[in-house]
């Protein structure tokens, strides 16, 4: 999507067809009113990538038009949270100055908080050497001296260079508390940081005066795990990659969080594990007795691809089910299974991605009487 269609004058508009769409694509199951949560209209995303041009002396940032294929020139990204839109430019200044750093420079990614943290990966088409890092710590220590809060990140075929350290910090505040997250380069985090709190703010306010444990699965860097742990007796969850397990873990600790239990596990063997069709070691290890937690509740924020059937039959399992989708074709398809037991009683649009058709939808749904 080009820049050009970009309009905050016309965020408003596109927010409600976003909201008639997904009302209408889900009113066959009964759905209650919509609540529909919006995004600052521009400055929103907290990552953003773009490709580096050179001709001649001139060096600049690149987008190309899904369409067409096109390229065009970048020099201030609208939906790019404020702190990458100040930062573009003063990087690329300082790079041109270096024929160290430019040579080969393909590509920058960014990767801000609203916290005031920002690390920026530098991609290069050749292999990085000593010179580079030396050149890459001035330039670090130039732009921090500008007041950014700023770590760097050199990548190559099969090398890396890490200045520091490869993640950011980031705080957010969900109703009245503030939460702590470690954020990974090339980790999956939520793109847009002010859409996330609400999104953690309505997952509290469904789950208010719930009894017994959650159990979570996908639960990525515990991003929902720490701010519904107050609601619970216990939290378990499970998350395949290793690094988001790790930030989690670290997640848990920096917030001073004591009932929540994180397990690197699919959805799938955890569904095994549960029915007592396999024993895992790695629980055993981790002395956790599955039998002892008393989950009533079961939240579920799968990939694109939505839960397989026998994932969704044994959700259906749980008197209460939340589930976050960036996916409705596959929300929908998991409704058709998961209505049949349970009732929707909370329905959420939550506009991650401004002027795109992406929609990421919120469902609640309760076991029938």
């Amino acid at each position: 999507m080009t820049q050009s269609v970009m309009n905050p004058e016309n965020y408003q508009v596109q927010l409600d067809e976003k909201a008639e769409a997904l009302s209408a694509m889900f009113s066959e199951f009964n759905v209650p009113e919509l609540e529909v949560f919006s995004s600052p209209a521009e400055n929103y995303r907290m990552r953003a990538e773009f490709r580096v041009w050179h001709e001649g002396d001139e060096m600049y940032y690149v987008m190309f038009n899904q369409e067409t294929k096109e390229k065009y020139r970048v020099d201030y990204f609208l939906p790019a949270s404020r702190l990458i839109n100040d930062l573009m430019p003063l990087l690329t200044e300082a790079v041109k100055e270096s024929k160290t750093l430019r040579y080969k420079m393909f590509q920058v990614d960014f990767l801000s908080t609203l916290s005031g943290e920002i690390l920026v990966s530098m991609l290069y088409h050749r292999q990085l050497d000593d010179a580079w890092k030396e050149e890459a710590k001035a330039l670090k220590q130039r732009l921090n001296d500008e007041g950014f809060n700023l770590n760097i990140i050199g990548r190559a075929r099969k090398m890396k260079i890490v200045l520091d350290q490869e993640f950011v910090i980031e705080k957010l505040k969900v109703n009245d508390d503030i939460l702590t997250y470690k954020q990974v380069e090339n980790s999956f985090t939520q793109p847009n940081g002010i859409v996330a709190q609400k999104m953690l703010e309505w997952a509290v306010d469904c789950t208010q005066n719930s009894q017994g444990d959650l159990l979570e699965l996908y639960c990525g860097n515990g991003n929902f795990s720490l701010a519904l742990a107050k609601n619970f007796d216990r939290v378990l969850a499970t998350e395949l990659a290793k690094p988001s397990v790790d930030s989690a873990q670290y997640n848990i600790a920096a917030n001073n969080i004591d009932n929540v239990q994180i397990i690197r596990m699919s959805a799938e063997d955890f569904t095994d594990a549960m029915e007592g069709k396999r024993e895992f070691r790695r629980l055993k290890d981790q002395n956790i007795d599955l039998k002892s937690y008393n989950c009533n509740t079961i939240f579920v924020d799968p990939p694109r691809s939505g839960m397989d059937e026998g994932t969704c039959k044994m959700v259906q399992g749980y008197e209460r089910i939340m589930y976050i989708s960036c996916n409705p074709e596959t929300l929908k398809e998991n409704l058709e299974i998961l209505s049949q037991t349970h009732n929707i009683t909370r329905f959420a649009l939550f506009d991650q991605f401004p002027y795109t058709h992406h929609m990421e939808a919120g469902v609640f749904l309760t076991l029938k009487a």
